[in-house]
C-alpha cells in the first residue's frame, strides 16, 4: 500500500486501495460535494469529476469547503485547486457550469457512482437521477441535517424520489426529510430533534434556504465516502426507500 494510505490498513486491503482509485465519481453539485469530494479523494478515490456554475458567497463558508479568499470565485476551480493541494497527481476534472435537463447525459457518461449535491430549485435533480438510473449508475443523495446527516441511495433498478413527490407540490429536499421523520416515529425511534428542526422551519415567516451546520457536512461526507467505498467493492448497501441516518442523538 502507497504511504500516503498506510494508515488505511486493517480497514483497506491493498487490492481495494488499488480498485478505488481509478473508480470514476460524478458530483453535481459542489456545496455540500464540496465536503464529500475531500473526504473521499483523502480516502484514495483518486478520479473525481465536479460540475457547478455557482460562486463562492460568505454564507457557504459556515459548512462548505472553501475559505475567504474563494469569496467570488467559481466553486469548481476553488475546490479543483484544494484538492490538487491534497494529491497532485488525483485526476480532479471540473466544469463550471450548472447541469440542465439537457446536458446531463453527456456528462455522466465514463462514471460509475454519481452524488446528487444539486439544490432542488427546478426539476434537475430528478432528471438528474433518471438519467443515472437508465445509464445503470447508483445515485448517493446526502443532506446535511444540521447535527447529523443523511444519505439514500437510487439504485438503477429501484424507486426514485419521485415516489415521495404529492400531486400538485414543488418536490424538495423537505419533502425527503419529513419521510425519514415519519419514517422513524412510526418504527419507535422517533428523532425529536429533527422533528422539532422541521417544525421550525416550516413555520419560519421567511422563506429561506434550509439551515445547515458545519457538523452535518462533514458526517454525511463521511457516509458518502464510505458508500462509494462498498459500491466500489462490491458490498451489499441499502437503497432507496431505505436509508442511512447518522446523529448522536438517541432519542
Amino acid at each position: 500500500m502507497k504511504h500516503r494510505y498506510a494508515r488505511n490498513r486493517l480497514y483497506v486491503t491493498p487490492e481495494e486501495q488499488e480498485l478505488i482509485k481509478n473508480f470514476p465519481i460524478l458530483l453535481g453539485g459542489s456545496g455540500i460535494g464540496s465536503i464529500i469530494a475531500e473526504c473521499a479523494l483523502r480516502f484514495g478515490f483518486e478520479n473525481i469529476t465536479i460540475i457547478d456554475g455557482d460562486y463562492v458567497e460568505d454564507s457557504n463558508l459556515n459548512r462548505q469547503n472553501y475559505i475567504e479568499e474563494d469569496v467570488m470565485s467559481n466553486k469548481v476551480e476553488a475546490i479543483q485547486k484544494r484538492l490538487k493541494s491534497i494529491n497532485n497527481e488525483a485526476n480532479i476534472s471540473v466544469y463550471n457550469c450548472f447541469l440542465t435537463s439537457e446536458n446531463v447525459k453527456e456528462y455522466i457518461g465514463g462514471h460509475k457512482v454519481a452524488i446528487n449535491a444539486l439544490d432542488f430549485s427546478s426539476d434537475v435533480p430528478l432528471i438528474f437521477d433518471e438519467i443515472c438510473q437508465k445509464n445503470n449508475i447508483p445515485v448517493l443523495h446526502p443532506y446535511n441535517l444540521g447535527w447529523g446527516g443523511l444519505v439514500t441511495v437510487i439504485s438503477p433498478d429501484g424507486l426514485s424520489l419521485n415516489s415521495l413527490a404529492k400531486k400538485g407540490e414543488k418536490f424538495n429536499e423537505l419533502r425527503v426529510v419529513e419521510y425519514v421523520s415519519s419514517y422513524m416515529r412510526f418504527w419507535g425511534k422517533p428523532q425529536v430533534w429533527l422533528e422539532d428542526i422541521i417544525n421550525a422551519y416550516i413555520n419560519e415567516k421567511e422563506k429561506l434556504s434550509p439551515p445547515q451546520l458545519s457538523v452535518g457536512s462533514w458526517v454525511v461526507a463521511g457516509m458518502c465516502t464510505h458508500l462509494l467505498f462498498d459500491i466500489a467493492t462490491q458490498k451489499e448497501i441499502k437503497s432507496f426507500p431505505e436509508f442511512y441516518l447518522s446523529s448522536l442523538y438517541d432519542d
